[in-house]
């Protein structure tokens, strides 16, 4: 998934060795071909560099990659020995005292024959570079020394304070990265600000600070623009951060003081700010199954909207916060991956499980709405055996008045007979305030489900409920997102398609 913008050259190493897996270790000319490359393209300042081999080859223990100035000055270095390079600042993310926050990250990849380098911070804009390889960065091979070997230049930035900014990964946009133009974005702003994202696959962590509300961030197709990055509970959250000073590691925008110290940092794409809108994209959250806690998308702002978006991962794949919006998508997981605390409303959409666990878990406070979905699609992957999924389970030590509605939901034969589950304590007697609602549950084809056997502190609503409740701006403390798609005009809703077992 490397993504590099510019020309490509190769460079021929003459004299050298180049040992790779599988071939001879005579001495014979060394070939790779680097990019970017040469001045008459100019790169993305926020490009990736890349380094193609003739055959797959494996990262070195040891040696940098120095991005040096023209005039011999050093703009970055990615040292494999140093543990502090594996770490940078993204989207200016400042903790809850206001410090710079350090996320952890993978500043290089390996993929078969190629290598590519993601710099600690974007390059200025404008200027010239070279870049100097050591020896062994990459096993066997004997580097690149020459300042004249690996030239390339970067691009001007666009005009300041431009209204629609343009990402393409292969270079041809005004960046090559979503969070290069979120860094563009001025802090305040004040104004809609559309980014649009062309095809391809954005290999990054993508973080939205609470300074830049307004952002609409438009991919070119659902299906083939896509976020991913491997970002974890282990990487980036509780496991992370456990020794890292409060100073720099505490969340933001904390609704929950004491949970919430550390897991805003694990999602493949985080938003702190309001008015955001995220469509017809994929985000794609990289970490295998039991890898902990992984969020795809995470929003925690007032009037977030997600329209014909694909969200992928396993446990936590959606947390939302605050006051948001989601239709016309696709949401796969397993144990609670639809989960956070605030008002929700989300319809048209398909909710699939890829094993045994929870649909969703709200943590609303007292007096505040949950959850509300309607007119959605509760499906599973082929091996999702029948009665292995509750609807939403609820924590009612800590959250009593939790709320998780469904009306006119459509649910395979894999959503358990009794619906939902409370916990701590695991019986009804203390569930006096929960609000676990259902109305017209069907089956995939249409049929009512039988509900004789919900838990005895769920209910069904009444038609007059039912009708209440399918207004999103009930939910969401009167604010109406179907009408603001409806007015803006650069983001109309595209009916996404069902997803069919991908």
């Amino acid at each position: 998934m490397g993504m590099v913008a510019g020309f490509t050259a190769v460079i021929v190493l003459v004299g050298s060795v180049l040992a790779l897996p599988g071939t001879s270790s005579a001495p014979e000319p060394a070939m790779v071909s680097v990019a970017p490359h040469g001045l008459a393209q100019p790169a993305c300042a926020d490009t990736s560099l890349r380094m193609t081999f003739p055959e797959p080859v494996q990262l070195g223990s040891g040696g940098r990659l120095t991005v040096h100035r023209a005039d011999g000055t050093v703009a970055d270095v990615v040292d494999l020995a140093d543990p502090a390079s594996r770490q940078r600042t993204i989207g200016g993310a400042r903790s809850d005292f206001g410090q710079l926050h350090l996320w952890n990250y993978e500043p290089v990849v390996v993929e078969g024959r190629t290598v590519s380098v993601y710099l600690h911070a974007r390059l200025d804009a404008g200027q010239l570079y070279y870049v100097t390889v050591d020896d062994g960065f990459v096993a066997g091979f004997p580097g690149i020394h020459s300042r004249t070997a690996w030239q390339f230049r970067t691009k001007h930035d666009p005009p300041a304070g431009s209204t629609t900014l343009t990402v393409d990964a292969t270079g041809g946009a005004d960046f090559c990265t979503v969070q290069g133009a979120i860094d563009f974005v001025p802090e305040g702003n004040d104004r809609p600000v559309r980014i649009d994202v062309a095809e391809g696959t954005y290999r990054e962590i993508v973080y939205v600070p609470q300074t830049k509300p307004h952002l609409r961030i438009v991919g070119a197709n659902r299906d083939r623009t896509v976020i991913a990055y491997p970002n974890n509970n282990v990487l980036n959250g509780d496991i992370a951060m456990a020794s890292v000073p409060p100073e720099q590691s505490y969340c933001p925008r904390r609704v929950l003081p004491i949970p919430d110290r550390f897991n805003c940092w694990r999602a493949a794409v985080g938003v702190d700010a309001d008015d955001f809108l995220m469509q017809d994209i994929t985000v794609h959250n990289l970490t295998p199954k039991g890898g902990s806690q992984a969020e795809a998308f995470r929003g925690n702002g007032e009037r977030i909207v997600l329209s014909g978006v694909r969200l992928l991962s396993f446990q936590d794949t959606l947390r939302l916060q605050g006051k948001a919006y989601v239709t016309n998508s696709y949401i796969e997981g397993d144990v609670d991956f639809i989960w956070g605390t605030g008002g929700v409303f989300l319809e048209k959409s398909e909710l699939k499980a890829m094993s045994p666990g929870y649909y969703v878990q709200s943590r609303n406070l007292d007096g505040q709405p949950g959850y509300v979905f309607a007119d959605v699609r509760l499906t599973r992957a082929p091996d999702v055996p029948d009665e292995s999924l509750y609807l939403a389970r609820a924590e009612l030590a800590r959250f009593p008045t939790s709320q998780v509605v469904f009306i006119d939901a459509a649910m395979d034969s894999h959503v358990r007979a009794v619906g939902w589950q409370v916990f701590q304590p695991g019986d009804c007697g203390a569930a006096t305030q929960v609000r676990l609602w259902e109305y017209g549950s069907t089956d995939l084809s249409g049929d009512p489900v039988d509900t004789s056997q919900r838990l005895a502190c769920s209910r069904q609503l009444t038609d007059d409920e039912a009708a209440a409740l399918r207004d999103p701006s009930t939910v969401l403390g009167g604010w109406d997102p179907r009408a603001d798609l409806r007015a803006d005009s650069s983001t109309d809703v595209v009916p996404a398609r069902q997803e069919r077992g991908q």
